[in-house]
């Protein structure tokens, strides 16, 4: 039995383990890209080299939103083909996407190196920090082809049945950069600049290793240069089931413009420093979650492809359960550690400690909700019904939070970002908790999968 029909027979808890582990372990040593970049800089820099890198932020989201159009609409389909049985288009869909994951981001690279001064005004950069995040972003544009191509493809790696080498790919980049972060900001003096330094070089080798396992022939897969070209049917396709999680991210890059330039209004660079802080925890709390779901989503696509749909629905109430545990331990940590976590990123500056505690407190009061929103809305995904998937994956960012983030602080004042938080997700679980339901009674067994696109 090949590592895809595994998909389809090994029992379901078995499987969510041998692919979520990997996942998540994975996603949390990818989290300590920023993470790490943000505590080394929090110390040689200080309050505002964190709010330099906070600032930047919602353009990382849309590197990261494009990345995921590409690679993670081309892992659902190649999971789905694998179920059905069609390898000659797995194929097809691994070559368009890996070009299309080059191309895109050497033009997002390009824009962004030519009009990076307006960018960072308009991403809300004040004079003071203005400096730090042209320093840090400048060199990461450098290094975004390589983050794209990593990124996307590894998707494929997991897609075909083997999360060990995905999770490999991030351990290594990862690793490499918590290594050189303190060499090139402490050792080397280069501050900002030497933390982007670290992360290119990262994200370079993490490529290389990408690459390798699919030019090497160890991949299910075959992925070959000679061959390489796009396939508009094949690309409309992937775009297709990738818009959710693209829009997502736009949405999210949107919501954290929104709320930077909120932040700077409302309470200056330091509300800005301390919601960065907050963020960073926050990542290290999310990052399983979308482990979880990296691990599931081979798992629905091939047996909804397969048409197994009792295993389709175990495997999404296993990956609702272990997410729901993850987020749940995140928030009890935060409410008895506030301080100890925020200190990790700096010390000595009260006012800073004061409104990220604050910012944790409420912000992520709702927080054990978060796990089943987002894997609830990852389930329309990976069975190839992007508009249902979109709908939910959009719905606390655009319909609950970037409303309620416009419309509160006009009466609350800074409390007013922070209250904005829990009340779209407990909005957003409510919406996707109807959607869900619905969806579970037409998934008989027996009957056709609907129409890939409802």
């Amino acid at each position: 039995m090949d590592r895809a029909e595994q998909l389809g027979r090994e029992r379901v808890p078995a499987l969510l383990l041998r692919f979520s582990i990997p996942a998540i372990i994975g996603m949390l040593v990818q989290a300590l890209y920023n993470v790490v970049d943000r505590i080394f800089v929090g110390h040689g820099v200080g309050p505002e080299g964190i709010a330099g890198l906070t600032v930047v932020f919602p353009v990382m989201l849309v590197i990261m939103a494009f990345s995921m159009l590409i690679g993670l609409g081309a892992t659902a389909l190649i999971s789905i083909r694998l179920g059905e049985g069609k390898q000659r288009e797995a194929e097809q869909i691994v070559s368009t996407a890996a070009l299309m994951l080059a191309l895109i981001a050497g033009i997002i690279s390009t824009l962004g190196l030519t009009f990076i001064d307006p960018l960072l005004r308009l991403l809300g950069a004040s004079d003071q920090i203005l400096p730090y995040a042209r320093e840090y972003l400048s060199v990461i544009f450098y290094g975004t082809v390589f983050q794209s191509v990593s990124f996307g493809m590894n998707h494929f790696i997991r897609a075909e049945g083997n999360p060990r080498r995905a999770m490999s790919t991030m351990l290594i980049g990862a690793i490499l950069n918590t290594i050189l972060d303190p060499i090139f900001i402490f050792g080397f003096g280069w501050g900002v600049t030497g933390a982007a330094v670290a992360t290119v070089i990262s994200q370079v080798v993490s490529c290389i290793w990408v690459l390798s396992y699919f030019l090497s022939g160890q991949s299910v897969v075959k992925f070959r240069l000679k061959g390489i070209r796009v396939e508009l049917p094949v690309l409309l396709k992937i775009v297709s089931i990738g818009f959710a999680p693209w829009a997502m991210q736009l949405a999210a890059s949107l919501l954290n413009l929104i709320l930077t330039r909120s932040l700077a209004y409302y309470g200056g660079d330091v509300a800005i420093s301390g919601m960065g802080i907050v963020y960073s925890i926050n990542t290290i709390f999310m990052m399983p979650i979308f482990g979880i779901n990296q691990g599931v989503q081979p798992i629905i696509g091939y047996n909804f492809g397969a048409q197994q749909y009792d295993r389709v629905r175990e495997a999404l109430r296993l990956g609702i359960f272990g997410a729901t545990g993850i987020v749940t331990l995140g928030w009890i940590t935060t409410r008895l550690f506030p301080i100890q976590l925020i200190s990790l990123f700096g010390r000595g500056d009260e006012q800073l400690l004061n409104v990220a505690a604050t910012a944790m407190r409420i912000g992520l009061f709702v927080f054990p909700l978060v796990g089943f929103q987002v894997v609830g809305a990852s389930y329309f995904q990976a069975v190839g019904k992007p508009k249902r998937a979109a709908f939910l994956s959009l719905s606390r960012q655009l319909l609950l939070l970037i409303p309620a983030m416009l419309i509160l602080p006009r009466f609350l004042g800074l409390m007013g970002v922070f209250v904005s938080l829990p009340a779209a997700d407990v909005g957003s679980t409510l919406l996707t908790a109807v959607l869900l339901a619905r969806e579970m009674k037409e998934l008989g067994p027996g009957r056709e999968p609907a129409l890939v696109g409802r």
